[in-house]
Formats: structure tokens, sequence, C-alpha cells
């Protein structure tokens, strides 16, 4: 299944240039234990029978029932559609992509900020998804932005994606607010599914937590792509400094090399405490640094699941 190509200079094509979509082709990624939905062969499903409820076309792919072909559709486009019912849609992926301010931020040393990794990012997942004939839902979260776009399997679905993601960008001064994408989710979310949250995760209301746990608990996988930049976790600053917060506005000069031991040890801290508490909670947790290529942070992370037949990097 595929898309048609996005034109020169769309969102699609700034967030999935060519090379980075060659090289996500051989990826695939496949459903995390049982969950609601059929994708033939791919995924299992604790539903059995069908809704009488239709719910929208499919292109054939071998090992449909040919009990579910649309005939009449056939006989018009001469192409092969599958009727799909309530009940009877692929799997369901949620990506959460965090929209506050300190995504912005970019070391001199870095060709993207956190903001264009993470953007590039969510789009790759969703393309991954889409190819698959799965379903994918989007919501770009922060304390002022909170869009949601309602997922769907049609390919073509990638690039309004695309376009969404670009057009809500991050504003200056925006507060990272992961508590309210959580939330929505839990209030929106019936059908299980893999979610994806995309943040570095500088949430100071530790709620945000217990909210995702909670989704994991009633079923969804939850995995956290922390995105940081390497500066922030290696700290290379020497000479007086005055950092500013790109959340609150807040400057603060100071000496950096007497702060530099502690500063990395704390951040270590940071993300070894974050990651411990999504193993506990079943979570996955991967630290997506701006200079890992998406698609070799992807082929790691399907790689580490493909363990308990989850998932799989290529063919």
């Amino acid at each position: 299944m595929s898309a048609s190509p996005p034109p020169p200079g769309s969102a699609g094509a700034r967030l999935l240039p060519p090379d980075l979509l060659a090289r996500l082709r051989p990826l695939q990624l496949r459903a995390h234990g049982v969950v609601d939905g059929v994708l033939s062969g791919l995924h299992r499903s604790p539903l059995h029978g069908a809704s009488v409820e239709f719910a929208e076309h499919k292109e054939y792919a071998p090992g449909d029932e040919v009990r579910h072909v649309d005939w009449r559709v056939f006989g018009k486009s001469d192409k092969v559609y599958i009727k799909r019912y309530q009940h009877e849609t692929n799997l369901q992926a949620t990506i959460v992509l965090d929209a506050s301010s300190s995504m912005l931020y970019r070391s001199p040393d870095a060709t993207l900020s956190k903001w264009d990794h993470a953007a590039s990012l969510a789009a790759a997942v969703a393309y991954l998804v889409l190819r698959q004939q799965d379903s994918v839902g989007l919501l770009l979260a922060s304390e002022a932005v909170r869009t949601w776009v309602p997922p769907r399997a049609q390919m073509n679905h990638l690039w309004p994606l695309c376009e969404a993601i670009v057009s809500h960008a991050p504003k200056p001064r925006v507060a990272t607010s992961l508590i309210r994408a959580g939330s929505e989710l839990v209030e929106r979310l019936g059908r299980r599914g893999p979610i994806f949250l995309i943040s570095d995760f500088f949430e100071s209301d530790v709620r945000w937590f217990r909210q995702f746990e909670e989704l994991e608990r009633r079923g969804h996988h939850v995995t956290l792509l922390q995105v940081l930049d390497p500066w922030e976790a290696s700290f290379p600053f020497e000479d007086l400094t005055v950092f500013r917060s790109l959340e609150s506005g807040v400057e603060i000069a100071t000496e950096p090399r007497l702060i530099a031991a502690t500063y990395r040890a704390e951040f270590q801290r940071f993300v070894r405490e974050l990651a411990s508490s999504a193993a506990t909670a079943g979570m996955e947790h991967r630290v997506a640094s701006t200079d890992i290529p998406i698609d070799r942070l992807l082929a790691d992370l399907f790689a580490r699941r493909a363990g308990d037949g989850a998932t799989g990097a290529g063919r």
C-alpha cells in the first residue's frame, strides 16, 4: 500500500523526504500483544464474528476473506476492495506529539531542533502504520495547543496528518502539559492499540505518567520516545553562560564548570528514572536523540520488541 508522492515543498515532503522513506521501507511494525483489530496474519484479535455496521473500504491484500469483497465497487473501478465493519478495522495506533516550547531547542552542533526531529519521527511512525493498512490518529499536545486528528487507515491520510504537524509547530513560551493529553486519551480511546508518546518529558506535573500508566493497564501499549539534544546530556558549556527557559523565558547566568558534574549526574538520573518507571509500568522507553537517524531508531525499537513476537524489522 503506497501513497501518491507529496508535492514538492509540502509538509509531507518536508517531514518525509525521499531518502528517509527509502530507509523506512524495510521496516515493519506489528501489534504488541492482543489488540482490538484484525489484519490478516499480522495482528491477533480478541474479537470474533463481524459487526453489521459498515466502517470503510480497504484495498484487498493476500489473506483477506473473499466473501468481504465489494463486487459493486470492483465492477465500477476494476479494483478489488474489502468491506470492513466496525469491529473488523485494523489496529488503531495513536501518536501523541509534544508541541511545547522546550522542543524548539537546537544546539549549535545539531542539524535539527528537537521539534524537527520529533515531527519527522511522528510522520515516520504514521507512515509505517498506514503502509500496513492500519489506522493512526494524532494528538498534538501543549499548554495552549491540543489538536486531535482522528484515526484513519487510508494511506493518503498521511499528508493531512503531516500538514497538521507542521501547522502546529511550537510557539515561544508555551509550557509542556502532557497531563492534558493523557486526560483526553483516557476519555477518547476505547479500542486497545499502541500509543507512541513523543516528547522530551520536561513536564513538572508527574500526574501525566499515571494517566498513561492507566492506558497501559487498559491494554494499550505505550512507548515513550524521549527526544533529546546531545548537548542536553553532555552539557559542554565552559564560559560564563546565560541559560534561558524556552517555556517561561526566565534567564539564569552561571559558571558552567562549577555545576557541570552535578548537572550531568542529575540529567542522567532523570532519564534513567523515567526508563525504570516505564519498565515497571509495562511501557517501553527509548531515547530518540536528534543525532540518531530516525530509521535506525525505529529499526532498533522494532528489533528489540521482536523477541516477544510483537514486532519485526524487515522481511
